[in-house]
């Protein structure tokens, strides 16, 4: 199975995903990073590992739909199975996401459907929330909205900070994306409307 990680920063998913795979713990072609930013670390990532960059850049096109368009071709280029959202800072539009329904994965550092969007570590901290957590879904068309595959709670200690949560939350992600991804690459997780069932039998 081929894979496209989209990421926009420093790539600390990408990071976990790369290791998970050289590792032999997630067995998947890691075929491709796709990224919109010439100054993200997750460009480092990618050279030092020997995996294809593919860089677009949205200023060089005049409107989102040939911007996308690109995107698409290199993943058509590269027969991507399955794309894995790692902090990419841009909106896909309805058009690709309905291209790859089922097969475009993210990770929210929150208890979908709370504390949606950009800052939700600091929405929940500073909220006053107990628990918080981390949420492996399928992309639908509304932002941080599709079937959840997986979450897994953290709690929010009296002496943590911003910063500890955050340290704690990406503890967390960097374990349960590889896993998120090793299920879809096993042919174990089945849409059924919003629901996500995860059989214990490789399909």
């Amino acid at each position: 199975m081929n894979i496209a990680v989209f990421a926009s920063g420093r790539g600390t998913n990408f990071g976990a995903i790369i290791k998970a795979v050289k590792s032999g713990k997630l067995k998947v072609n890691l075929s491709l990073l796709v990224c919109d930013n010439p100054k993200a670390g997750a460009i480092a990532r990618a050279k030092r590992a020997g995996i294809k960059i593919a860089l677009v850049k949205r200023d060089d096109f005049t409107n989102k739909k040939d911007f996308q368009a690109k995107i698409i071709q290199h993943l058509e280029e590269n027969k991507i199975d399955l794309v894995v959202l790692a902090g990419f800072m841009r909106l896909l539009t309805p058009e690709f996401v309905g291209r790859y329904a089922g097969r475009i994965l993210n990770i929210h550092p929150a208890l979908l459907p709370s504390f949606k969007g950009t800052e939700s570590i600091k929405d929940a901290f500073d909220y006053g929330v107990k628990i918080t957590g981390v949420t492996v879904h399928f992309v639908d068309e509304k932002i941080d909205h599709g079937p959840v595959i997986l979450q897994k709670a953290v709690e929010i200690q009296e002496d943590d900070t911003t910063e500890s949560l955050e340290k704690k939350i990406h503890k967390v992600e960097h374990r349960f994306y590889p896993e998120a991804i090793r299920l879809f690459a096993e042919g174990k997780l089945k849409l059924e409307g919003r629901k996500v069932k995860i059989s214990s039998q490789q399909a």
